[in-house]
C-alpha cells in the first residue's frame, strides 16, 4: 500500500463503480471486499484503477463527490481521448467542459493528452494564452484544434 492512498465515499454504488473502473481502464484490479454478510452488498473495497490503488467505502446517502477532488487521466493522444471518453459516457458519464466528464456514480475526471500539457508548457505567454483560450471552448479535448490555436499565436 502506498503511504497517502485515495479514499472514496460512494452512495451504495461502490460495486458498481468498481466493476466500470476495472473494466474501463488498463492494469486495473479490485484487491479485497469486505461484504456485509456472506451475500450481502459490498461495504469496503481495495482496487487498483489504471495502475492507482484506491480504497472505496458505501458511505450512505450522504456522501456526495464534489468537482473540487477529480482523477486526472493522462492520454498519449486524441485516440486514447476518445477511448476513455466514450467508455465513460457509454455508462452514463456527463460531460462538462474543458476535458471535465462526471461518471454516472458522481466521480469527476480530466480526459486530457499530454499534447496539451507539452503546448501549455511553452515559454511564449501567448502561444500558452491561445491553447488556454482555445481549451475554454472545448467539451471533450481536442488535439488538432489546440495544436492549431498553439500554431496561430
Amino acid at each position: 500500500m502506498n503511504k497517502v492512498t485515495p479514499f472514496l465515499m460512494f452512495n451504495d454504488q461502490l460495486e458498481a463503480a468498481i466493476a466500470f473502473y476495472t473494466a474501463t481502464f488498463p492494469d486495473s484490479e479490485i484487491r479485497t471486499v469486505a461484504r456485509t454478510g456472506e451475500d450481502g452488498p459490498i461495504t469496503s473495497a481495495e482496487f487498483v484503477i489504471g495502475g492507482q490503488f484506491f480504497m472505496g467505502f458505501n458511505g450512505g446517502e450522504y456522501f456526495n463527490f464534489s468537482q473540487g477532488v477529480s482523477l486526472y487521466v493522462d492520454c498519449a493522444d486524441q485516440s486514447e481521448v476518445d477511448e476513455y471518453w466514450n467508455k465513460l459516457v457509454s455508462g452514463g458519464a456527463t460531460p462538462l467542459q474543458c476535458g471535465w466528464i462526471t461518471d454516472q456514480f458522481g466521480l469527476t475526471w480530466q480526459i486530457v493528452p499530454r499534447r496539451f500539457t507539452e503546448l501549455i508548457a511553452d515559454r511564449n505567454p501567448k502561444k500558452v494564452q491561445a491553447v488556454m483560450a482555445a481549451m475554454m471552448t472545448m467539451v471533450k479535448l481536442d488535439v488538432a484544434a489546440l495544436e492549431n490555436a498553439y500554431e496561430a499565436a
